[in-house]
């Protein structure tokens, strides 16, 4: 399967619905997308704490109210050229996704600051849409993955590694994750190939180059999440 990373990241302002909306038109498998909480316990789509990178504001997400949010632009680093595209909230891109046979990972960004019940309002979202069998929900945190776990034992969870894990298989059954989001240069065709028989689901990250992508077609990966999703399905194609 082909994710586009935080939408068609590449070519579209990151994390937007105008970027979630091009990678449907382009033919993704699915989007990758982050969340986060606002000061008022909103579930906003962001990937950076603060939003200082991405919009033409400045402060961290927790320390402002989703009204606050919504007033800046998502797109300022684009030059005008998709005008003001607000960040989403995570509601509003369940609600779009719900129709389209598009599958979602939603990234808890939840690894530098704790936020109380990311966790819970996400799950409650996802079964909102009656979205349980398209989600995959991923962290850094292990221990969030963990609590999801146990909240949603119907939903598919992954772990986030940059780094390669000790003994990844015994913890994969330890932490009773559904899968693997491990940075694409650790990934290796042997692997790869143990998880499948493990039956443990790889999707490595961010995968944007033709030769690496190319690669990961080979090891038989389960998914990338590439910035490029258009691309990516034409190399895709080309891979025997």
């Amino acid at each position: 399967m082909i994710f586009a990373h935080r939408g068609a990241a590449g070519t579209h302002p990151e994390n937007t619905m105008v970027a979630f909306i091009e990678a449907a038109n382009v033919g993704a498998d699915g989007i990758e997308l982050d969340v986060q909480l606002t000061k008022d316990g909103e579930v906003v789509v962001i990937h950076d704490e603060t939003v200082d990178r991405t919009t033409d504001g400045s402060g961290w997400v927790k320390d402002m109210t989703y009204r606050e949010l919504r007033a800046l632009n998502a797109a300022a680093t684009w030059r005008g050229r998709y005008g003001h595209c607000p960040i989403p909230h995570l509601e509003e891109v369940l609600a779009w996704l719900a129709p389209t046979p598009l599958a979602v990972n939603i990234e808890l960004k939840n690894s530098l600051i704790a936020y109380e019940k990311l966790e819970q309002k996400t799950i409650a979202l996802v079964r909102r849409y009656g979205l349980e069998k398209r989600t995959i929900l991923s962290s850094f945190n292990h221990n969030s993955m963990r609590l999801c776990r146990e909240l949603a034992p119907d939903m598919e969870t992954a772990l986030l590694s940059i780094d390669p894990l000790h003994d990844p298989w015994t913890y994969v059954r330890v932490m009773k994750a559904d899968g693997l989001h491990p940075h694409y240069r650790t990934v290796t065709a042997k692997w790869a190939a143990e998880a499948r028989q493990r039956g443990v689901a790889v999707r490595p990250f961010t995968v944007n180059k033709r030769n690496a992508m190319k690669t990961m077609f080979s090891y038989g990966v389960d998914a990338i999440f590439t910035d490029y999703p258009q691309q990516a399905k034409q190399w895709k194609e080309e891979t025997p």
